[in-house]
């Protein structure tokens, strides 16, 4: 591991000194908020005094580090998805250089009380979901439970395996004025940030090696071991005596944590899925692959409840799996956590736990809750609501979005409100809402969150933090603590702590005074077993996004060499042939490069010119023409749901290809839109860069990808779109006799970047016939008709079989070369409609075999029985 900071000198005086340094540059903590950097008599904790030992006072260090993260992050593609930004859009991940520490001191009375929690959140759900005790005898008020649309009443009764309903729970930490930690949420559903705790954790750790392993920071790895074996051994009896297959349930890209579900899926090494990647038959999950339908033993799902099934739960989702209930029912399926879990997330069960802790454990809750009200209950709303100006107003239950959206007053009943922030008109107005129906009020006591020191022009800013820790079960009845956690911070000194209003991260250290845990994910050695080659199985979704991934850069490449073509015509010294001009025009319509309607080349060529210039930057199509950018963002798109399948390198030139040909067509000096010429010029410079680009990632898909089911579906995608989009050249040309003129000859050499090789063949012998040996019957040049086929042969035959598949793919191509003879082609008298009966053919031949390569792999519309893969 390589420092990015300096080595200090670590004496007794230096040290000395930097503390001091350190004391000097921090800002006061505001008022009424611990400070987590400083004792109560101005001095450094100790364990920030261990860490500024360490780091020294080089503060200009720690402003290149914070740089050094902010880079990396952009590189790796490390996102949140904003809601409320404009279009939903997505901000590279926020993480700050300087970590959270929490001392040996405090850390194991911290997990204790982590551990009892979770262990007395799953009771509770035991006895929900089972005798019901708790709400027979009113330890949970009946309303406040069975009112909640997280209850789920189809599942009563129904014990997940090894009664274990919470595989992970997330709890959320502050610390009030006086040090001491509360409680100030609970996460049980599909509990977020594992993914980001992991990638916070390598970031930082690789900018402060040395400081990270002197100040003996505990290790993460194996806690998430814990949670594969715990998920596995629950799943045994559903597998049947094979070994469980596990996945990752997202609901997709545009979820505002997708980044942390694949990498946490990657680093985890499951299959990352979703709901529409999973299918229900005779009562067991199916993944569907390219090979068939694989089971399915457990998910660690990141989906919350009411989305997983729209058959019983919401109905007009369409991120879940249907039937996946009734998987659960049936007891064939491991879901991480278990459906119904919900109704634990309201802030009013917190005000129930002191008594249910005393109840079902026997003992005192050693983490204290908020002091919560649940309205619902009238003594409690009768003896909150005169203290409703101090105290904070939450929403009992979640309510379910619909499609025609929520009313006004069911807005204003989700909202969270700060009584201190209201006048004393907003609090009566307040008192009549919660009056109306206090069941769906809770009221908590507000405490200003403890305040943490980060990095901040030149200084040390204190933002209020909390920290959401983890538990996680053995599935034995007993937790294993996560030691560390996510910490998120306030933009401002004392601001909201949200994510999604632009707070930032840190990484937690949990400092311990014993030997850390060395447990890697990476395992340490090999057994002979595994060492055959064993492929895991290609997800049908995956496959048709590499499908696409592979047209898509097939179709940019051809786009890219058409526009270059419509801009050469400009550089000609002699006037275009007409023929040329017609054909062309035939292509920019075909390839989506004009709206259609445009007037051809030979009618308005300047019109043209214009129209296809104004589409090429167009990522939306909003006139009607799929042009160059349109299609670099849905190859980007595609990439964005492979990221679990794509290095790092691959992934970032994808993302920056679509990024850096709209900058380059939009320079910082604009040019006139009137002013064609330097629009030409500025677009030969972006065509220019992204040629190398879509070399690069042309390479890397070639050559940098396993040869598994996934990557011959890219290959077969881009063959397709090259199959396709050679013949409609060849089309286009031949029908409108191109070909008889050098101009022409010429073009269409340069589409099928063949220049070099007809030249060191024919010199300058522009001859139809040697034209068609080179683009059409030649094996060996990549582009030409015949080698697209025997490539396609190849790839086609190494699928996966499936029904037929890949014989019945394969009759759809000539069985030799392109299904012509080169002295059929170019016989002067039936030569031309014996090309056009081939190129014909093989077009048809191209859309076939894309919607049956669709329909085997991808569609999975046969029998169960056919369908299963062993």
């Amino acid at each position: 591991m390589s420092s990015t900071f300096p080595l200090r000198d670590t004496s007794a005086s230096a040290a000395s000194g930097w503390v001091d340094e350190w004391l000097r540059r921090a800002r006061p903590v505001d008022p009424g908020h611990h400070d987590e950097l400083r004792l109560p008599d101005g001095q450094l904790r100790p364990a920030w005094r261990a860490l500024a030992t360490q780091l020294g006072a080089p503060f200009d260090e720690l402003s290149r580090c914070q740089e050094v993260l902010a880079r990396q992050i952009r590189e790796d593609g490390i996102t949140y998805n904003v809601y409320n930004a404009a279009g939903g859009s997505s901000r590279p991940w926020s993480l700050e250089a300087l970590p959270l520490l929490i001392s040996p001191e405090e850390w194991p009375w911290l997990e204790r009380g982590i551990a009892q929690r979770a262990d007395l959140l799953n009771r509770i759900l035991v006895d929900t979901y089972g005798e019901q005790t708790l709400l027979r005898e009113a330890m949970l008020p009946s309303a406040l439970v069975l009112g909640h649309p997280g209850y789920l009443r189809g599942l009563q009764g129904t014990q997940p395996l090894g009664g274990v309903y919470l595989h992970v729970v997330a709890f959320d930490l502050a610390r009030g004025p006086d040090g001491a930690w509360w409680v100030v949420g609970q996460r049980t559903q599909a509990p977020s940030g594992l993914g980001y705790v992991m990638q916070n954790r390598l970031s930082v750790s690789r900018l402060f090696p040395e400081a990270y392993r002197a100040l003996n920071v505990q290790h993460l790895a194996s806690t998430y071991r814990q949670l594969l074996d715990t998920m596995s051994t629950l799943a045994q009896p559903c597998a049947g005596g094979d070994t469980p297959s596990l996945a990752l349930l997202t609901p997709g890209p545009y979820n505002e944590t997708y980044f942390e579900h694949a990498y946490l899926a990657r680093y985890l090494g499951l299959p990352l899925v979703e709901g529409c990647d999973l299918t229900v038959r005779d009562d067991r999950l199916f993944l569907k692959t390219v090979q068939g339908l694989s089971p399915i033993h457990g998910l660690l799902r990141r989906l919350d409840d009411d989305f997983c099934d729209p058959l019983e739960l919401r109905t007009h989702s369409t991120l879940g799996i249907p039937g996946l209930t009734q998987v659960v029912r049936a007891g064939n399926v491991v879901l991480a956590n278990a459906l119904g879990t919900g109704f634990l997330e309201s802030p009013a069960v917190h005000g129930f736990l002191p008594a249910l802790s005393q109840h079902l454990l026997g003992e005192d809750l050693i983490l204290p809750s908020l002091p919560s009200w649940w309205c619902g209950e009238a003594s409690a709303w009768a003896a909150v609501r005169p203290q409703l100006a101090q105290q904070v107003i939450r929403p009992t239950y979640p309510v379910l979005d619909t499609p025609g959206g929520l009313s006004a007053r069911r807005k204003r009943q989700q909202e969270t409100v700060l009584g201190f922030t209201l006048s004393p008109q907003e609090v009566r107005a307040w008192e009549e809402t919660v009056a109306q129906d206090p069941a769906a009020h809770t009221v908590q006591t507000f405490i200003p969150y403890g305040q943490t020191p980060v990095w901040s022009e030149g200084g040390l800013s204190l933002r209020s933090a909390s920290v959401r820790v983890y538990a996680l079960s053995d599935g034995r009845g007993g937790w294993r603590v996560l030691p560390g956690g996510m910490t998120r911070i306030a933009t401002r000194d004392d601001g909201p702590v949200s994510l999604q209003q632009g707070g930032s991260s840190l990484d937690t250290w949990v400092i311990s005074s014993e030997p850390v845990d060395a447990f890697s994910m990476l395992p340490t050695s090999v057994k002979l077993e595994e060492l055959a080659q064993r492929q895991s199985p290609v997800a049908s979704r995956t496959g048709e996004n590499l499908f696409w991934m592979g047209r898509y850069t097939e179709r940019c490449e051809q786009q890219l060499r058409l526009t270059e073509r419509l801009i050469s015509l400009r550089a000609e010294d002699d006037e275009p042939e007409q023929s040329l001009l017609q054909a062309l025009s035939a292509l920019g319509v075909q390839f989506g490069m004009v709206p259609p309607g445009t007037p051809p080349l030979d009618k308005l060529g300047r019109l043209f010119e214009r129209a296809a210039l104004d589409a090429l930057g167009d990522a939306q199509a909003g006139q009607g023409a799929y042009s160059l950018a349109f299609n670099l963002s849905e190859l980007t798109r595609t990439a964005q749901a492979l990221r679990e399948r794509l290095s790092p390198a691959h992934a970032r030139l994808l993302r920056a290809m679509a990024t850096d040909f709209q900058q380059a067509l939009c320079p910082s000096v604009p040019v006139d839109p009137t002013a064609l010429a330097a629009r030409v010029s500025t677009v030969q410079d972006a065509l220019a860069h992204l040629s190398v680009q879509l070399g690069a990632v042309t390479g890397a898909q070639s050559d940098r990808m396993t040869r598994d089911a996934g990557w011959r579906l890219l290959t077969v995608g881009r063959l397709l779109e090259r199959l396709i989009g050679h013949v409609r050249i060849l089309q286009a040309f031949w029908r409108n006799q191109a070909l008889q003129h050098p101009q022409g000859f010429d073009q269409a050499l340069e589409m099928f970047d063949s220049t070099i090789t007809f030249r060191a063949r024919f010199q300058r012998r522009l001859e139809v016939p040697a034209l068609v040996a080179l683009l059409v019957m030649d094996e060996s040049n990549p582009r030409a008709l015949a080698c697209v086929v025997r490539r396609l042969r190849t790839e086609l035959g190494k699928l996966p079989e499936r029904a037929g598949a890949p014989s019945d793919l394969l009759a759809l191509l000539p069985p030799l070369g392109v299904g012509a003879t080169l002295a059929s082609l170019c016989d002067p008298v039936s030569g031309h409609g014996a090309m056009m009966n081939l190129l014909d053919h093989l077009l048809d031949a191209g859309w076939r075999l894309s919607d049956e390569v669709g329909r085997l792999y991808f569609a999975h519309a046969e029998s169960t029985d056919s369908m299963v893969s062993a």
